[in-house]
């Protein structure tokens, strides 16, 4: 079974989000806390789950069944935050494996 985690910034954006939002990342992260899937951004370890015209964006560390979940945004602000855990991969990574 996988662990699941959230950044700081994730869990501020969790609690401002309606109840049906809310109510789909929980489903989510039960689904998950089996099998992890969701489609790959660039790398096997940085994915995103499609929920209406938003996006879950999380990363994966298959080696110790570790799941974080960095953001929840909109398509306008997709490629933001792929810049974003991009350009921020070695800390988020370490972070993850940390926990």
């Amino acid at each position: 079974m996988y662990e699941i985690f959230a950044t700081d910034t994730f869990k501020k954006i969790f609690n401002s989000l309606s109840g049906e939002e809310t109510y789909w990342i929980n489903k989510i992260r039960e689904k998950f806390r089996d099998y992890p899937t969701g489609k790959p951004l660039g790398y096997k370890w940085f994915r995103e789950k499609k929920y209406l015209n938003k996006r879950l964006y999380y990363l994966i560390d298959e080696e110790n069944k570790k799941i974080l979940f960095v953001s929840f945004a909109s398509k306008k602000e997709q490629q933001e935050v792929i810049n974003f855990i991009k350009s921020n991969m070695k800390e988020l990574l370490s972070y993850l494996k940390g926990l």
